[in-house]
């Protein structure tokens, strides 16, 4: 199945985005509602075996984390969603809860990168010149969430003259409407919205 963006053998990376502890595993009641929904679809999975093609296929794969640090320096409580964030204290670099999770471990050709502040992994991390130092012509955005973390992050690879497509059952919301308006909606504007499957197809023919 061709996948635009992908479909003339574009040189690649696959973005996932926040696939943390706390922000996907319930036990950690981090985000509790984002958690569940990450749980109960499933995405952990999905996109260990989508980054297991990836790699197969010589695509890069960055892991991309928010990790404040307990002191909370450089992270400005300017939102609603940030100031929550800063109050619960539960999501700070070094702690369990930020690990990424563990059935996602980077392996050794891949990129974490993490940041302090902001609601989009292309904000204070070195994301853009680790994709141009690969000639990276689409992103792949996988995670959470569809709130606001994966719709930022399309729009921020969009304004930086980056493809996107998004496997859809990669990715969850903190709730089912919301997720669902999202990928309706305003992702068709941003990215081609797809699924895991066809994106593993799409890659085939660079596995070997």
């Amino acid at each position: 199945m061709a996948v635009r963006g992908l479909d003339n053998g574009e040189p690649a990376a696959l973005i996932i985005n926040e696939v943390q502890n706390a922000m996907v595993d319930p036990a950690f009641g981090g985000n509790t509602g984002l958690a569940a929904e990450a749980a109960g679809r499933g995405i952990v999975a999905k996109i260990a075996e989508l980054a297991h093609a990836c790699r197969a296929a010589g695509v890069l794969v960055v892991h991309t984390t928010m990790a404040p640090r307990p002191d909370g320096v450089g992270t400005m409580p300017n939102c609603l969603l940030l100031g929550s964030l800063v109050k619960k204290g539960t999501l700070v670099a070094g702690s369990p809860a930020a690990e990424i999770h563990p059935d996602l471990s980077p392996d050794d050709r891949d990129v974490v990168l993490a940041r302090v502040h902001g609601l989009s992994p292309f904000h204070g991390s070195e994301l853009e010149p680790v994709l141009r130092s690969r000639g990276i012509a689409t992103v792949i955005v996988a995670g959470v969430s569809t709130n606001i973390g994966v719709p930022g992050t399309c729009l921020e690879a969009v304004n930086r003259g980056f493809t996107v497509v998004v496997p859809e059952d990669c990715t969850a919301g903190a709730w089912p409407e919301a997720h669902e308006f999202q990928i309706t909606h305003t992702l068709p504007l941003l990215a081609t919205v797809t699924d895991s499957a066809a994106v593993i197809e799409a890659l085939g023919g660079r596995i070997g």
